[in-house]
């Protein structure tokens, strides 16, 4: 029963897409979309989504949405919709909506998504901000749609607040489609096998989810593992501590020690951080369990009130993922004492998210954002992948999707020479972008970017990658989370940054550096620094005698 009900998840996320008006959905996959039952229990999940969205779904659906508005007490074609930071995905950007499923004159089931919306109002999105109320349009629970009718009062206050209204209306309709076509689907499932309600399939799946994850967990040694990490903060440094406690089939994690919220949009709900630690510890101990409510069970998630990671009202959170994508870093680094081989070094983590808004060529307001990534960890059997988005799973967006799609122009999209720490693995490669806006009238840029002053370390003897960079062309360097007007003719340059090695360098094979060099993953200088590998410019051999020579230095 599984298979029939995940088919319905993912035909739900492909309407969802395929109607979606925005790059940030169709191209980036940034969306969630999963079933629940009728308390609220998520079943399943599609095959995209980030793990701040379908992680903090899950949570919203079941402790927010079913107990304010029980299923019997709705109708058929009744939808709700939120965007509240504090019960659903951490920021106001995200709109969550959530449609029931009624059967034979019966609520069995809900479907709900939650989509990264274009523009929400307010100051844009980025981490300025000193509170929420400047961060755009709040929406408590409510209808989105009584009876299959539209909530016209609240399309009009939607569509007044927004930069780019015809986006953000039209991605609030493909959300609803795609949650009908799930819900039609289910209907037909449920008539195919000739069930009531999916309730004895949810406790059945739920209950096996969480066995086999308990039993992944008994795997660890009972104890307690630690790890700390600095990141750049707004202003100055922040800290995230953690500790894992293992006993028995059961995890808890603790961050106690991280640094308190701060007066700038970076701060992190408790939701957003549970999402990525359930996430991070699933990825690492049971890739292969279905990431559902029984499989949240085994794992608890505590952090200060009114810390960095549980902040509290009206703390500005528009930039949480600046935080909240690092607390994987100190999992799986506290993690590695015990189970190494399944475990990444550090990477960039935190997404580069570039939001550009301003006046058109034709005199027209525009807003834009999108994302992007750096290199993530090596592990202990292989280099860690390029430009590519851990934990988030954001897909990148073509060059081709991003200038159609708003007044920029790319110049230069590459990846990152020499940005991977050294290691026996080496980390993957962040990237270089370089953009100028071609509207001939200036635009803002809101700068939401990480590890420009803390790189990501590397793991069991690894070297740190490349810290990342922000420079306009007349040399001036924006902050990395704040706001400037670029300006016609300007060219902002983006150097993502690398992820660690893995492993001491000197332990790497000279054939795979010789193949780096060629790949144009490093440079000489790099290989021979790095990894005391000497290699002829000429012919492009490994002097294998100079390298024996260098590897022996014990100052090396």
């Amino acid at each position: 029963m599984i298979d029939p009900i995940t088919l319905e998840v993912d035909e739900q996320a492909a309407a969802l897409i395929h109607s979606s008006f925005t790059t940030v959905v169709r191209e980036a996959g940034d969306l969630s979309a999963g079933v629940f039952d009728r308390a609220g229990n998520m079943i399943a999940q599609s095959v995209t989504g980030t793990p701040g969205h379908i992680n903090t779904m899950a949570n919203c659906v079941r402790r927010y949405v079913a107990p304010n508005h029980p299923i019997d007490s709705l109708d058929p074609g009744d939808t709700l919709i939120t965007n509240d930071p504090w019960e659903a995905s951490g920021h106001l950007f995200d709109l969550t909506i959530v449609s029931p499923v009624f059967y034979r004159g019966r609520g069995v089931a809900w479907f709900a998504s939650t989509c990264h919306a274009v523009d929400i109002g307010g100051a844009t999105m980025g981490g300025d901000a000193r509170s929420l109320y400047e961060e755009g349009l709040a929406i408590p629970l409510m209808k989105l749609f009584r009876g299959g009718e539209a909530n016209q009062q609240l399309f009009e206050i939607i569509r007044a607040n927004v930069r780019v209204p015809d986006q953000v209306i039209g991605d609030i309709y493909a959300q609803e489609v795609g949650n009908q076509v799930g819900a039609r689907k289910l209907i037909e499932m449920l008539d195919e096998y000739d069930l009531p309600d999916i309730e004895a399939v949810s406790a059945q799946i739920l209950d096996r989810s969480e066995a086999a994850l308990r039993d992944a967990i008994r795997g660890l040694p009972d104890g307690a593992y630690r790890d700390t990490i600095t990141i750049d903060g707004f202003d100055e440094p922040l800290t995230i501590a953690c500790e894992i406690a293992v006993k028995g089939g059961q995890l808890s994690v603790d961050y106690a020690g991280s640094s308190p919220q701060v007066d700038r949009g970076i701060n992190v709900v408790l939701n957003y951080t549970h999402a990525y630690t359930t996430y991070t510890l699933m990825a690492a101990l049971a890739p292969g369990i279905p990431n559902n409510e029984g499989a949240f069970r085994p794992i608890d998630v505590r952090a200060p009130l009114g810390s960095i990671l549980n902040c509290t009202r009206p703390a500005p959170v528009s930039a949480r993922h600046l935080i909240g994508h690092f607390v994987s870093q100190p999992l799986l680094t506290a993690l590695s004492e015990i189970v190494p081989e399944r475990i990444i070094a550090n990477g960039s983590a935190g997404l580069w998210n570039t939001m550009m808004d301003g006046m058109d060529e034709n005199k027209r307001e525009f807003a834009y954002v999108f994302f992007s990534a750096g290199g993530m960890g090596a592990a202990h059997n292989r280099d860690g992948l390029s430009a590519t988005a851990f934990p988030s799973g954001i897909m990148g967006v073509p060059v081709e999707a991003i200038e159609t799609a708003a007044p920029l122009l790319m110049h230069r999209r590459e990846l990152r020479v020499d940005s991977g720490g050294a290691g026996r693995y080496r980390g993957g490669l962040g990237q270089v972008m370089e953009l100028e806006i071609i509207t001939g009238s200036p635009a803002n840029h809101s700068c939401m970017y990480d590890r420009t002053g803390n790189p990501a370390q590397g793991l069991l003897g690894g070297k740190p990658g490349a810290a990342g960079e922000v420079q306009l062309s007349n040399g001036t360097q924006p902050h990395p989370k704040s706001h400037y007007v670029l300006r016609p003719g300007q060219r902002v340059l983006l150097k993502l940054p690398g992820g660690g090695g893995y492993g001491a360098p000197f332990e790497r094979e000279p054939q795979r550096v010789l193949a780096d060099l060629k790949q144009g993953y490093i440079t000489f200088e790099a290989a021979e620094r790095d990894y005391g590998v000497v290699i002829h410019a000429d012919t492009m051999t490994i002097d294998a005698a100079a390298t024996a020579l260098m590897r022996k230095e014990p100052s090396r």
